[in-house]
Formats: structure tokens, C-alpha cells, sequence
């Protein structure tokens, strides 16, 4: 069972909703930020070597590496597996980042398949090509599939979001996390889009950019 997809702001609405109902400290980070974005991505092998090039770079650096990708054709398997890491390297990648593309575009991913899913087949599959962590597989199951009820305990700002709007007296490492996480099930991945949204505001007030 794929649980519920987020497909359009109505679903995210519904989702704050119920956490606001079930939560007082997500209402109130919900009272700060305003309306949640849907942030709804393609999914695929395009959006997954999109991650591979963002990882550990600026969003400049990354956006320069993807339109020489795009400049050259290099932006589906096929295309991607017909190079050798030497070829990868002179469009901009890395020659780890040139591994892990190869790697993902012979994958032989059948994205079609991961749509319908569980959400741990998705992040089992995913993980299981190298240069694909578990923080990634969880990004895409979130935005490119949909997922309503997948969080990332991993990420830092999520943690930090945490720690600032439960009064923690520090940052709730990714085991604790996950089980704090569990109560915002079923809409857990809404409740990831609140800490993302409440992060911004409170570093914003902190003068913290």
C-alpha cells in the first residue's frame, strides 16, 4: 500500500489541519509560517541524477553542472550510460558523482513500478544504488512520488526546526526523531513541509540567514 498521495494544496491543507488538531506546537509553528507550499517534483531517473549533482555543492555550482548536462544531451539513462566516467567528468561532474550516475542509470529502475510502491520498497530500492543515501530516497518518495506519510529524520533543518518549536535543550539526532515523527503519522511528510517552513521563520528571527 502506497498510502495516501499529496497531489494538490488541498491535500497539504487537510494534512495541517489534522496535525494542528492533534498537535498545539504544530498549530502554533503553523500560525508563524501561513499556508504550506506543495512542492510537488517530477519523479524518475532525471529528478534522482538532479539530487546526485546537488549533493555537497552550492545551488549555483550545481545549477551550472545541470545545464552543461542539459547542453549535451546527458539527462536520461540511456544517455547517461553511453559515457564513460572520464566523458561525465568533462561536462562538470565529479569523478564520484560521474560513479554514482553510472551507477544509477544501470540501476534498471523501474520507475513506472515505484509509483505504486510501499514506501519501504521505495526507499530499499532507491538506497540500494550507490551515490543514493536513505535522506535522498526520502526526498523523492516525499516530492517526486507523492507520499503523504514519509519523513526525513535526517535532515538537519527538520532536526533544528524540532529542537527551536518543542523546546529541546539540543537537536534531536535521526533515531529520536523518526519516533518523535510517529505522531504526526498519517501526514507525516506535511508535518516535514511545517519544520521546513518554521525553520526559515525562526532562523529568520534569530538573524540567522
Amino acid at each position: 500500500m502506497t498510502g495516501r498521495i499529496i497531489e494538490t494544496e488541498a491535500c497539504v491543507a487537510e494534512g495541517i489541519e489534522w496535525l494542528c488538531a492533534n498537535d498545539p506546537k504544530m498549530a502554533e509553528a503553523h500560525a508563524a509560517t501561513g499556508p504550506l507550499p506543495l512542492r510537488r517534483k517530477p519523479d524518475g531517473f532525471t529528478q534522482l541524477l538532479s539530487a546526485i549533482v546537488s549533493q555537497q555543492v552550492s545551488v549555483a555550482s550545481a545549477n551550472a553542472i545541470w545545464r552543461r548536462l542539459e547542453e549535451a544531451g546527458l539527462l536520461s539513462a540511456d544517455a547517461i550510460a553511453a559515457n564513460t566516467p572520464e566523458q561525465l567528468r568533462e561536462v562538470g561532474l565529479s569523478r564520484q558523482k560521474a560513479r554514482y550516475a553510472l551507477a544509477l542509470a544501470e540501476a534498471g529502475i523501474d520507475y513506472d513500478a515505484l509509483r505504486a510502491a510501499p514506501n519501504e520498497e521505495v526507499i530499499e530500492v532507491l538506497t540500494a544504488v550507490t551515490g543514493i543515501g536513505v535522506w535522498t530516497a526520502e526526498i523523492y518518495a516525499m516530492f517526486s512520488l507523492g507520499r503523504a506519510d514519509v519523513f526525513a529524520p535526517g535532515d538537519l533543518a527538520l532536526q533544528e526546526a524540532a529542537r527551536i518549536l518543542y523546546g529541546l535543550d539540543e537537536r534531536p539526532k535521526e533515531r529520536a526523531l523518526r519516533q518523535m515523527a510517529e505522531r504526526w503519522s498519517p501526514w507525516r511528510a506535511v508535518a516535514a513541509r511545517q519544520l521546513w517552513a518554521y525553520y526559515h521563520v525562526a532562523k529568520d528571527r534569530e538573524g540567522i540567514r
